[in-house]
């Protein structure tokens, strides 16, 4: 009788020595990974920045094409004085202005994420690192990148459109635009 009620999986208690009781794995704690959460976020933010380092001719390219692109936009909506055309077509470039970087970093990101998805997805199933870990890691060791692509983008763009004129009305522009960048 508890013979079939191990087997069967019928009965009042679990069978330790029951081969179908999955036993506790060693080296692991109660959440189920083998490493803490700091363990796992040291981890994926090094293994991020050796990845951003290994490959500079991606930052170099990301950050000229910025450069080109806030030159080609400053040079259509070049010196927009205050009137009613000037008025629309500064509405029209600050359009741009947020498409460009919204759409810009998202296809970073889309490019980088199906590149590194087989691998994630193999490691998560592996619970070696959970997701907040892995995205707060890769978000923390790109974030040099996605800062100084908005600064490139609003440094070129803000005074050849001929936008408000001060320090203060620049950086306010640039933390919004490095928001919706990121």
């Amino acid at each position: 009788l508890e013979t079939a009620s191990a087997i069967g999986g019928h009965g009042g208690g679990k069978h330790v020595d029951d081969p179908y009781f999955l036993q506790p794995m060693e080296g692991v704690d109660g959440t189920g990974y083998r490493a803490s959460w700091w363990t796992q976020f040291y981890c994926i933010l090094w293994r991020s920045w050796l990845s951003v380092l290994k490959d500079p001719m991606l930052v170099k390219v990301r950050l000229l094409q910025t450069a080109m692109v806030a030159s080609l936009i400053g040079s259509i909506y070049f010196g927009q004085v205050l009137d009613q055309d000037g008025v629309m077509n500064i509405n029209g470039s600050l359009f741009l202005f947020l498409t460009n970087m919204t759409f810009q970093n998202v296809f970073a990101v889309i490019n980088v994420f199906s590149a590194e998805l087989p691998v994630f997805l193999r490691e998560k199933r592996s619970r070696l690192y959970r997701v907040d870990t892995y995205f707060l890691g890769k978000t923390i060791a790109e974030l040099p990148l996605f800062i100084a692509v908005p600064f490139v983008f609003t440094s070129i763009t803000y005074p050849m459109i001929g936008l408000k004129a001060g320090v203060s009305h620049y950086l306010v522009t640039l933390f919004i635009v490095t928001l919706v960048a990121n």
